[in-house]
């Protein structure tokens, strides 16, 4: 019994549309060769500045930028790679200036419908998909033939994750203190902690133990169910 897994091959979809819905398949590009490794990239950013005659600074949170995803993979021309393109066997014949119009088309090309480049999804197996634009790419030509004609292309491409405007709505809510929360009280949970958590600001500590029934705002019995409603930010 031969228990090797299929090679999959990292793929990137292409849509016209920012909610993922319209895909045109003929722009889909399939990497002829997968990436050793691929980087992504998280940033938070913060403010550090030092009150006057502060010995130290406070870490304030300001935003977390959007999650980047850097690929570097190869074009080849020379028919001369092992499983070059995978299944397509269309792939191996190409020129690499062919195979780079299929990358273009797919990732950077103005869309005139949209007025702008498409929005992409980067799959990769079962577990990866990114939704993303591209924001920069480099081409390193390495080998020539006797003409000048590239006979093979080092690509570094840089994508910036995209999320619909459902989706950004949908995380903006989560944790917004002008909706109701129910949250079950694990064992290290604190009640100072997670009113803070809910309404970025523990005021509320007191008011939040009379409306569901507390007899004490320390030792709060784990596994029970906490109701967090909205509060009149001027009754604290």
């Amino acid at each position: 019994m031969n228990d090797r897994k299929k090679l999959e091959k990292l793929t990137i979809r292409s849509f016209e549309d920012r909610d993922f819905k319209k895909e045109d398949s003929n722009r889909k590009f399939l990497v002829p060769i997968n990436p050793e490794s691929f980087t992504q990239n998280l940033k938070v950013s913060v403010d550090t500045r030092r009150e006057h005659g502060s010995p130290g600074s406070e870490v304030r949170y300001k935003s977390t930028a959007p999650e980047e995803l850097r690929l570097e993979f190869i074009l080849d021309g020379t028919k001369t790679l092992e499983n070059y393109g995978g299944e397509d066997s269309t792939y191996i014949e190409k020129p690499v200036k062919k195979q780079l119009d299929d990358f273009l088309k797919c990732a950077y090309n103005m869309d005139g419908k949209i007025h702008r480049p498409r929005f992409l999804i980067v799959f990769w197996g079962k577990e990866f998909n990114f939704k993303c634009v591209l924001t920069n790419l480099d081409i390193n030509y390495t080998l020539f033939e006797p003409d000048g004609l590239p006979l093979r292309a080092k690509i570094t491409a840089t994508f910036l994750k995209h999320k619909s405007r459902e989706e950004r709505l949908a995380e903006s809510r989560v944790s917004s203190p002008d909706l109701t929360h129910y949250r079950k009280v694990e064992q290290s949970n604190r009640l100072d902690l997670m009113t803070y958590e809910i309404y970025n600001d523990s005021k509320y500590l007191l008011q939040l133990a009379k409306v569901n029934s507390l007899t004490s705002i320390r030792n709060v019995q784990p596994g029970i169910d906490l109701y967090f409603p909205p509060f009149d930010k001027n009754e604290a």
